[in-house]
């Protein structure tokens, strides 16, 4: 190996070469993303970037028990490599004993593109979407709107080496698009968003009929007052809540009573949850949501251990035809627990809803509001993971199966675990980007949920 390469598989078998710590756990991320932007029908900024990512976890045994000690530095070159395991070993040296301490993961089938060169993307990827984004424009700017937005494609390859002897790699697409219409006065803004592996799947003409519709609805604007509403939460909305759910369910909390998965004495696991028959599942497999299929813990938390590092994910229902199956538990927290281990895992699907589409949903309504999206969502009570935050783009009056006018926003209080309790319908489950959390989560599946008496807390004058 020559001692300046820069390939990915030889940076991890390097720095394993170089360690003298009793483990250690090498993790290279190869990163390129190329991008679109666009302002007032017309396109702005494009561009595509490279760059890496190398983490180092080194692991010491001392008389009291094995502490770890994790460092991660960018743009790492075989130069940079003796530096940075050094330095991951002295703070493995110098912290106390890790809490989730446990044997490295060994006995993994290796990758057999190990050795490939890491994928890559490039403006390429935008090769059809560009065009017919162009179109759209066109379109807009006849129809009296301006479109603005980003169009972003993200590529990860990921290098896992350890002491033990894994060799394991898995390549991350990850594609956002986020359009919002506006009128050319600026008081009218409507938002669609999807996720994408590769832009194949996703039309800007119809992005671009959804919002036309939806800033005509807004012609007529109806003040409301704060209350309990018959809501629709759009796939986007229940994503957002659904992901904050999965975030709060480590198991140990819950055994701890920290959490609304919480009971006296131990969990809810066994619970039901709502009498709709709704599975929330993740999937490393799940056609067109695929995630890695092992663990990637670049730190140990609440849900992951890096000395999980390399475990296979197989699929796992969190919530089974109602039920409370599992919550998600490291090798260390199921120890403690009694729990199955369920490390998280990178995509999030609920199902088990009819065969009904939103717009079919809106039509079986007699009076109601229509959501397009949630935002700045924080935690108010973890004890009943009740969440608040605001509505935006878009909050619309449903009057005998039509709608009839944009309303005002809203900041709501509610559980997603009261939410699933309290839906009534569940409709047709799809591919959506959580609007909200799209920074850290996008592969998502969800359908439209019917709350009865959705808790609008107070007006907004949001956007």
């Amino acid at each position: 190996m020559s001692p300046r390469t820069n390939k990915p598989h030889e940076i991890v078998e390097r720095a394993l070469e170089l360690s003298t710590a009793d483990g250690c756990v090498v993790i290279a991320d190869e990163q390129s993303t190329a991008n679109l932007r666009w302002a007032g029908n017309a396109l702005t900024t494009n561009g595509v970037t490279r760059g890496r990512t190398l983490t180092v976890i080194a692991t010491v045994d001392g008389k009291e028990g094995t502490a770890s000690g994790v460092v991660s530095r960018s743009a790492v070159t075989t130069d940079d490599l003796e530096p940075l395991v050094r330095a991951a070993e002295a703070a493995a040296r110098g912290a106390a004993p890790a809490e989730d301490a446990g044997p490295l993961v060994s006995g993994v089938p290796h990758s057999p593109d190990f050795t490939d060169a890491p994928a890559e993307t490039s403006s390429a990827v935008f090769a059809d979407f560009a065009p017919a984004l162009g179109e759209s424009f066109a379109r807009a700017h006849a129809g009296g709107r301006e479109l603005y937005g980003f169009a972003n494609h993200e590529l990860v390859s990921s290098y896992l080496g350890t002491s033990t002897g894994l060799r394991l790699r898995h390549d991350q697409p990850n594609g956002t698009l986020e359009v919002n219409a506006k009128s050319p006065d600026r008081t009218r803004s409507a938002w669609a968003g999807r996720s994408t592996r590769d832009f194949k799947d996703v039309d800007p003409g119809a992005l671009d009929a959804e919002l036309a519709q939806r800033l005509d609805w807004a012609r007529r604007r109806i003040d409301l007052p704060a209350g309990r509403y018959e809501t629709l939460l759009p796939p986007t909305a229940v994503a957002d809540l659904l992901i904050y759910q999965l975030w709060s369910s480590a198991a140990r909390d819950a055994a701890e009573g920290r959490t609304v998965f919480s009971r006296p004495g131990g969990t809810r696991v066994g619970e039901r949850l709502t009498e709709l028959p709704l599975t929330l599942r993740s999937d490393p497999n799940e056609p067109g949501l695929e995630s890695a299929p092992f663990v990637l813990a670049h730190a140990s938390g609440d849900s992951a251990s890096v000395f999980d590092n390399g475990l296979p994910l197989t699929a796992t229902d969190w919530v089974r035809e109602g039920e409370l199956a599992h919550l998600t538990a490291t090798r260390h927290s199921a120890g403690l627990t009694g729990l199955p281990v369920a490390p998280a895992i990178d995509n999030l699907i609920l199902d088990g809803g009819e065969d009904r589409s939103l717009d079919e949903m809106v039509a079986a309504t007699g009076r109601g509001l229509l959501l397009t999206c949630l935002w700045y969502i924080r935690e108010v009570d973890p004890a009943t993971l009740l969440l608040t935050g605001l509505t935006r783009d878009g909050v619309y009056l449903v009057e005998d199966g039509e709608v009839v006018g944009e309303v005002n926003n809203f900041r709501f209080n509610e559980s997603p675990v009261d939410l699933l309790g309290r839906a009534v319908e569940a409709g047709r489950t799809e591919k959506t980007l959580p609007r909200e959390w799209s920074d850290w989560f996008t592969r998502a599946a969800m359908p439209a949920l019917r709350v009865p008496d959705f808790n609008m807390s107070s007006v907004s004058q949001g956007v």
